[in-house]
């Protein structure tokens, strides 16, 4: 039986000690958890700046939810992902802090479910 049930694939250069996973139930609604330094804009925490993709480009539907508190971002899909795809979660340099800094590199995550 699996221990994981999201295989981290890649991550963009220089991200790498920052994606971690902490999983304990399977239920294919995996809800990505992006925590950042600063306060953000909240009016750049959309589905135009933050997206899931699958192996063809395909945009999945997401619910995009911003924690101003805790500065974290969540990125859940409104359906369930189905095993063994590959899917790509995209952040993009248009996610801006308060002070309108932008992120320094975009942020790519493939993964899937195992």
């Amino acid at each position: 039986m699996p221990t994981n049930y999201i295989e981290i694939l890649s991550v963009s250069e220089g991200s790498e000690g920052k994606v971690k996973q902490d999983l304990k139930f399977k239920t294919g609604k995996f809800v990505w958890r992006v925590k950042f330094t600063a306060p953000l804009n909240p009016a750049t925490v959309n589905n135009n700046n933050l997206y899931v993709t699958d192996s063809n480009g395909n945009l999945l539907n997401t619910i995009i939810r911003y924690d101003a508190e805790k500065k974290i971002i969540e990125v859940e899909p409104a359906g369930v992902y189905t095993p063994l795809e590959t899917y790509t979660l995209n952040i993009t340099k248009r996610v801006e802090s308060q002070g309108g800094q932008k992120l320094k590199e975009e942020v790519q995550v493939r993964f899937n479910m195992t």
